[in-house]
This record gives structure tokens, sequence and C-alpha cells, in this order.
């Protein structure tokens, strides 16, 4: 019996009761559409989380000044005087692996624009801050070393301050009121969204750090140096190299802390990426039961089947139907309901990940490869649990079945 021939039958013996083998097809549907949820939804997720790690920056190192010690009273970070320039310079000359490095010192500030006015943060960088965050400049332009030589009263605005103090109105060119120090605005960043910890990345605006070292904080050391590694194996070495170099132009003794602290912000979004993949298996995996449960309704309907349909295989058997014809016309069926359960789920599946995605504005993405094998899976479960049911009823007593009321 070829396959074209199994599969006719056994749509025609489905066909016979359309009611009974939709609702035997709903719990195989319902399951493969809660596994394409779940994995569109982790995928969404994931990828998501995948773009604010390359947000964060190029293979991105921070040297954060650290803590110190008074009178047994700890401070938190940048709490110490000791990171200065000449550490970034010494950093940038003697570690080869260092790609790009920025100076950092930055401070919460109120800016007056006209008759409005914002509190967020000024950040003092040098030129290389934009390569090693990995920014662009929507509008406008950066500044240069030489605005960094002279302290040029110039800044770069995110987008969370340039709505808040412009509106509609184009800020290249006009001057803001950092404290009472005027500045012109001579560009605009690329909107980069929220961080993996929620935080706006765009509320924040850019001047030469020489600036806001000498004009706004009054200071000459640095809160911290940003740096990016040519590549992500390099980070870890980098790390190592930076420790002992800035303990040894700090002068700290063996039994002494570090002054400073060394942070690789893309380990934390990482893990949160690694937290939700793991998470994106176990939904997918509790979802799977439902196609457990599918096969077990597949099962049961099947062994109904063969009782009702006893007569007509115990004929089957009498005419001459070897056991292996009888056996691959009920496997058949049991394929075929739970095939066409997968397709109608792939279906349902990609419609509600739509609707989750419309609605609760969550992104989602159905990797195609998840459909392929949520069809093929949900075949292999109507194999498995038809087995049975196609077995007894090829096993079946031709004479008995005949006789049978």
């Amino acid at each position: 019996m070829g396959l074209i021939s199994i599969l006719r039958v056994a749509v025609l013996a489905l066909a016979r009761n359309k009611m009974r083998s939709v609702l035997t097809m709903l719990g195989i549907i319902i399951g493969v559409a809660a596994v394409i949820c779940s994995v569109a939804v982790g995928a969404g997720a994931s990828s998501q989380i995948q773009q604010q790690i390359a947000n964060l920056g190029d293979n991105m190192i921070w040297v954060e000044a650290g803590g110190r010690s008074v009178n047994g009273v700890r401070t938190g970070s940048k709490g110490t005087k000791t990171l200065l320039l000449l550490d970034a310079k010494a950093i940038q000359q003697q570690i080869p692996a260092i790609t790009n490095i920025s100076p950092h010192v930055d401070t919460p500030t109120q800016v007056v624009y006209g008759n409005q006015n914002w509190y967020t943060t000024v950040r003092g960088v040098s030129p290389e801050y934009l390569a090693v965050r990995r920014w662009a400049v929507e509008r406008g332009s950066s500044f240069f070393q030489e605005d960094v030589d002279h302290a040029a009263s110039v800044c770069l605005l995110g987008h969370t301050v340039m709505e808040n103090l412009f509106g509609t109105e184009d800020p290249i060119g006009k001057t803001i009121r950092v404290r009472n120090l005027p500045c012109q605005v001579i560009g605009i960043l690329t909107a980069k969204g929220q961080s993996p910890s929620g935080q706006d990345q765009d509320d924040f605006f850019l001047m030469p750090f020489t600036t806001v070292q000498k004009k706004i904080k009054g200071i000459d050391w640095l809160d911290d140096i940003m740096l990016s590694a040519a590549t992500p194996a390099a980070i870890r070495p980098i790390e190592r190299e930076i420790t002992a170099l800035l303990r040894e132009r700090h002068h700290l003794r063996a039994d002494e802390e570090d002054d400073f602290n060394l942070r690789h912000p893309a380990e934390i979004a990482q893990a949160g990426a690694e937290s939700q993949r793991i998470m994106t298996i176990l939904l997918a995996s509790i979802a799977s039961v439902s196609l457990i449960v599918g096969g077990i309704g597949i099962m049961n309907i099947m062994l109904v089947s063969v009782t009702e349909r006893t007569r007509e295989i115990g004929l089957r058997l009498a005419v001459g139907a070897g056991e292996m014809d009888v056996q691959m016309q009920f496997l058949g069926e049991a394929t075929v309901l739970s095939a066409l359960g997968g397709g109608v789920g792939v279906g349902v599946g990609i419609l509600a990940s739509n609707v989750i995605s419309s609605t609760l504005r969550w992104p989602v993405l159905v990797p195609w490869g998840a459909l392929v094998v949520a069809v093929i899976f949900s075949a292999i479960v109507g194999v498995f649990f038809g087995y049975y049911p196609a077995h007894k009823a090829a096993h079946l007593d031709p004479i008995d079945a005949l006789r049978y009321e």
C-alpha cells in the first residue's frame, strides 16, 4: 500500500467523523501554538537584550574611581581622587590591545534654555567616547581634540534633554546655560532608549572633559576612564594589565585594596540574556506538555476507532490484507491528525504572537526553524501515540473481529 493511498484512506476515514477529528486535533493545536508563542516571546526578548548589549559599547571596560576608608568608615565608589588623566595616557600607551579610550567626568546639573529647564547629567568626555560607546551623532557634529585642549564650551545633547528643552525647535547652534556657563549646542546624539536595567540612556549631554573639570566641577581628577578592547577575548587580559599598572602608579602596597573599580557592563546584560534563554526553554518545555496531552487524546480516540471498526478490520484481514496494511492505515490516521493539528497550531501560534506583540507592546520573533520543528514534532507525537492502537488493530483475530457486535 503506497504512501499516497495510505494518506487518502486516512483522510477519508477522518472525514467520516469531522467533529470528533477536529476536537481530537484541538490538543495538538493548542500545544503547538503554546510552544510557538513561548519561543517567539523568548526570542524577541533575547533579540532586544542583544541589541541592548550592543548599545552598551564595543567590548567596553569601565575603570571607575574607587572608595576609600576614613577612620574605618568606607566611602562608596568615586570616593578617591587618585584617578588622573596621566593614568588614562599610561593605559593607552602601555596596553596595545586597547582600541579607544576616553577620560570621563560627570555630575548632575540643571540646564536652562529660554524659559525651559531640565535636571540631567553632564558627561565630560573626549571625542573617542562615541567610538567606545558605539554612539553616533544624529544631527550636527561632534567636538574635536582641539575643543578638549581649549576647554571649549560646546555640547552634544541626548534626545531626552533636547525634547525637554527645545521641543520641536532645532537646537543646533543655540546656546544653553549649564549652571552659569553658556554652552553652544553643536550636535544631537542618536537615541538609544532604555538600558538593560531600565534607565533612560538619552537623559544626559556631552561636553569636553576638560570643560567639565575646570569650568563646572573645579577638579583635576577623573571620575572614570572608559575604554574598549580590540576583541572580546582581550577584555580579561586587559583588565589584569590595567589593575597591575594602576596599582603601581598609585603606589599601593600588596596588603592595600585597589583605589579603583573595573567593570565590564556587558556582563550584566549577558547574564540577563542567559536568564532569558533559560526561561524560554522552561516555558517551551511547559508548553510542550500540551502536545503530550494532545497525543494521549489521539491515542484515546484511535482506540475508540479501532473498537468501532472491528468488523471492518476483520473483513480487511479476511480478504487478504496484511497486518502491516492495517497497522499503516491506523498509523496514517493518527499521523494525519497530529500533522494537521500541528499545521493549524503554527498558524494560531503566529497569530497569537502578533496579538501579544500588538497588545502588550512586547517584541516577538518567530524563528522559522521553530515552525518546522513544531510540525515535525507534532507528527512524531501522532506516530508515537498512534502506534499502540494501530498495533492492536493489526493483531486482531479476523474470525473474532467478524463476529464482533
